[in-house]
């Protein structure tokens, strides 16, 4: 194990927030067109760059990217979105089993002339997923007594687990994550599907049962995506030292955080979407901090729920309540200690696309008496990317912020 760290360490993370420059904006991105205090603040007195979270040749989505964040090589530790998010909940898996991501989503139809309207069902509530998860697994044939078994989550995101499917031919089906789908046909999806004999009928299945009256929501169809062998992580405070905790709305950072054996946060009212629960994420990890942890990953989704929603004013807000209630309440907290802040975004999610992209996120590195001022006036992704400074690959940035902080002991 390291060296006992001398400091404590804030990473704040609003997911997607990295956007390209748009004409709406006068060649401004959200983030330079946002109102931040509180970032550009840190801004003048920090240091700022870039961090390439994607390793190459891996797909740009949250769970390679915050692995990277929280100093994991996804090359070496990723195996799909599904077990991390299985390792969430906590599943008994076997090392065979096949974990499968699994959107409540909205199409025209499951066929090959089908669109993809919503990957979210229209943000479906949770209770109201829940109580659909639970119908289909007592109800549907493929169902019963067999390798698969839908597991609830929280609003559209649930899983599937396939019992042995890790040695099956399933395990390399690929299928494409249903946000970067938005409004585009799915006929090579569907083809997918259909060559797979336990997700072909479930399938059809399902969006039968998802047609009927007994459905009020807007949910039409699973769609699994993301399959891997149940995820292993080498313990975080063994790794670094730290004693680390993670605060999310989404259960791909909380299962990263237990897999890594890292305290899992917990507070009422949040959501993952721009009306969470701003303050009770902040009372949390101010508790935890105060209370002898050394590292919190403070992560908010809003940004890229906006992003992917194609709404430029909403992901403008986002970024501004970020600032407003995650940033600002905590540098006023512990900006005058011996913190350590790192503010980044794990992906970018332009607003043009709606989908991530693997470009190297900004992200702003501040903490009191810093000697490597860059000069900066405010924090945006040209005045990161103006530094010159590049960190790469991306899970070495958490180690490099320990290093230049002087954060170990002698």
């Amino acid at each position: 194990m390291p060296d006992a760290p001398s400091r404590k360490y804030l990473f704040l993370i609003a997911d997607g927030m990295g956007d390209w420059p748009m004409q709406e904006l006068g060649g401004k991105t959200v983030l330079g067109a946002a109102n931040t205090p509180a970032m550009d603040a840190m801004a003048r007195q920090g240091l700022a760059g870039l961090c390439r979270t994607i390793p190459p040749g891996m797909p740009p989505g949250s769970d390679v990217a915050n692995m990277s964040l929280l100093g994991y090589d996804p090359a070496a530790n990723h195996t799909g979105r599904g077990p991390i998010e299985a390792a969430a909940q906590g599943l008994a898996l076997a090392p065979d089993d096949l974990v499968w991501r699994c959107n409540l989503v909205d199409l025209t139809a499951l066929a090959p002339h089908g669109i993809m309207r919503d990957y979210s069902s229209g943000h479906i509530t949770t209770e109201a997923a829940r109580t659909l998860i639970a119908q289909m697994q007592a109800t549907l044939p493929s169902l019963q007594d067999g390798p698969l078994q839908l597991i609830p989550g929280i609003q559209y995101r649930h899983l599937l687990v396939q019992k042995g499917g890790a040695t099956g031919p399933d395990a390399t089906l690929h299928i494409r994550p249903p946000h970067d789908l938005t409004d585009k046909p799915i006929a090579d999806d569907v083809a997918a599907y259909a060559s797979s004999a336990a997700l072909a009928p479930l399938l059809q299945e399902a969006a039968a049962f998802l047609a009927g009256p007994h459905n009020p929501t807007r949910a039409r169809s699973l769609w699994p995506w993301g399959q891997g062998r149940p995820l292993h992580l080498e313990d975080f405070h063994r790794k670094t030292g730290l004693r680390g905790a993670v605060m999310s709305a989404v259960d791909l950072i909380n299962g990263l955080g237990r897999a890594a054996g890292m305290t899992v946060l917990h507070a009422e009212g949040i959501t993952g979407l721009l009306d969470t629960n701003y303050e009770g994420k902040v009372q949390a990890a101010m508790d935890f901090l105060d209370s002898g942890g050394d590292f919190v990953f403070l992560h908010v989704e809003a940004p890229d729920e906006c992003g992917h929603a194609g709404n430029m004013e909403d992901k403008i807000e986002s970024i501004q309540r970020f600032d407003a209630r995650v940033v600002q309440p905590l540098y006023q907290r512990y900006g005058q200690t011996d913190a350590v802040f790192c503010i980044a975004c794990d992906h970018l999610t332009p607003l043009e696309v709606r989908t991530h992209v693997p470009e190297p996120v900004p992200f702003l590195l501040y903490w009191n008496g810093c000697h490597l001022c860059a000069g900066l006036s405010v924090f945006t992704e040209a005045t990161a990317a103006n530094t010159g400074l590049v960190i790469e690959p991306g899970h070495t940035l958490l180690d490099w912020i320990v290093r230049t902080t002087g954060g170990r002991q002698a």
